[in-house]
């Protein structure tokens, strides 16, 4: 399987402009840059898209997971929240913190945990990132 995303830069680092765009059109030419990336101004940039994709991930591993063990959720709600740092090499992504909230009919506490952190530890964004990834996750019943 193989999935495909796309950008464009045009300009130098602080005046310059970029879109970003993916295959399936989700994403068609968004813009990012500078400000958006470093200022928090308006527009998409990188660490964003990785939390996304990091809590899209997880939360269908913790679907799968629960699956596993004989339950099914009726929601979760995953807030992924990326750290970029300044380190001696340059800006470096330190972390992740997953925020999670499931309502999981029959679960309890202990096999909601062990799901989850299952989840955190395989799905495949959180294999990628060369990250310390902590994780808070409630059980909303």
């Amino acid at each position: 399987m193989n999935r495909k995303a796309s950008a464009v830069w045009k300009g130098d680092l602080k005046a310059g402009i970029g879109s970003i765009s993916t295959e399936s059109g989700v994403l068609s030419n968004a813009p990012y840059g500078f400000v958006s990336r470093f200022e928090g101004g308006k527009g998409t940039n990188p660490e964003e898209l990785i939390g996304a994709a990091h809590a899209g991930c997880f939360s269908m591993a913790l679907s799968v997971q629960l699956g596993n063990a004989g339950l099914k959720a009726e929601k979760i709600e995953t807030l992924a929240t990326v750290t970029m740092d300044k380190l001696e090499q340059g800006w470096t992504i330190t972390a992740v913190h997953l925020d999670v909230k499931a309502n999981i009919p029959g679960a309890d506490q202990v096999s909601f945990e062990k799901a989850a952190n299952a989840a955190k530890a395989g799905c495949p964004i959180s294999r990628l990132l060369n990250a310390k990834i902590t994780m808070d996750a409630k059980l909303e019943n």
